[in-house]
């Protein structure tokens, strides 16, 4: 297993993380001993780092991952979450977390789900998440206070250029690695360590395998092997969260971590133009048709979008309600200007594409 230094922490962290959201259930009903011997098997082939968090598998993961960590014999690395606002309701959810899973303190906290700059001031005020996590932290709960964030590249720059937190998890892959590239940049520029969570775009790629056929490289067996390449070559990130719900998605994936043959500067750039060049019809998050004069959020509608093309509609909704926090009525308030068309690099259909997601939003239950 590959190992990469998380920012300026001096931990060493495994290139390959798991993420703890994709354990198997019947009924809701998890069998706790078969689902810590998925995370067991993740240690013993080199994952050091799990992320979990309170919610994840019905309120499940967390109690998984300590039935777990009593079987797991290397070092290892903790991160969970809270998305509270309020510092007291934070401090409830930290001290639950470290009951839940017998550990006296959390090496990577989060202020979870950021969704917009708005939404990072909300956490920063004072009696807010962020001062009580300060607090858990010179207690010794927390050892590095991190965040998890759904903002864009320029909102992320933004909030590291603040210099609050020692770390961030964000989605990123190929489906959408320009919408969030100036944020890892300016994160690598800070020293914070970078987990990259949905590496396969929500199930998409594997999917989509021969659709994104062309991503694979000489070296890559399959497109899932290419896009946890890509992620894991960045300089910037630390560490590729793959949600793991077997011990034999455990060991393909560690053999990624095993293997992985990390790509030069100029290959990451050879691939992205090949991205560019061959997703025509996908939105690729380049943000040029943002600053929408009645504020709709149009990148983050055609990014959901994208799902509709690869065929799957109701994931369309469920992408903008729950991944961006936007409401999707608000593109009725499209008024046909045509400046995000005018100024989309790959000439998408997006007045049509908005027009689209309100019908299915009175259609799709």
């Amino acid at each position: 297993m590959i190992y990469k230094r998380y920012g300026k922490t001096g931990k060493d962290i495994s290139v390959i993380g798991f993420g703890g959201m994709r354990f198997p259930s019947v009924n809701e009903k998890y069998d706790y001993d078969k689902c810590a011997g998925i995370v067991v098997k993740a240690s013993e082939l080199g994952v050091n780092y799990f992320d979990t968090a309170p919610g994840y598998c019905d309120d499940q993961s967390e109690i998984i991952m300590a039935h777990a960590f009593k079987s797991i014999k290397n070092p290892f690395y903790v991160s969970t979450k809270s998305n509270d606002k309020n510092g007291s309701e934070l401090r409830k959810k930290l001290e639950n977390s470290l009951k839940r899973m017998n550990l006296d303190k959390i090496n990577f906290f989060h202020i979870w789900c950021i969704l917009d700059i708005d939404d990072y001031r909300s956490r920063m005020v004072k009696g807010g998440a962020y001062e009580a996590a300060l607090k858990a932290k010179e207690e010794g709960l927390i050892e590095h206070i991190t965040f998890s964030t759904h903002c864009n590249g320029d909102e992320i720059e933004t909030i590291v250029n603040e210099d609050a937190f020692e770390g961030m998890t964000v989605g990123y892959n190929i489906l959408n690695f320009p919408f969030r590239q100036k944020g890892l940049t300016a994160a690598y520029k800070k020293g914070l360590g970078v987990a990259t969570m949905n590496p396969l775009g929500g199930g998409l790629i594997p999917q989509k395998a021969d659709y994104f056929d062309f991503i694979r490289g000489k070296n890559d067996k399959t497109v899932v092997d290419a896009a946890i390449n890509f992620n894991a070559s960045h300089d910037e990130i630390t560490t590729v969260l793959c949600g793991m719900g077997s011990t034999e998605e455990v060991i393909q994936n560690c053999k990624i971590g095993d293997n992985l043959v990390m790509l030069e500067w100029e290959k990451l750039k050879e691939i992205e133009g090949r991205l560019y060049n061959s997703m025509d019809k996908l939105c690729t998050g380049c943000r040029y048709c943002e600053h929408c004069p009645k504020r709709i959020s149009v990148s983050k509608y055609m990014l959901s979008y994208n799902n509709h093309i690869l065929g799957d509609t109701k994931a369309v909704l469920n992408n903008v309600k729950w991944h961006w926090g936007i409401k999707v009525e608000d593109v009725r308030e499209c008024i046909e200007c045509g400046l995000c068309e005018k100024k989309c690099t790959q000439h998408l259909p997006i007045i049509s594409r908005l027009k689209e997601i309100n019908m299915w939003e009175e259609t799709i239950k």
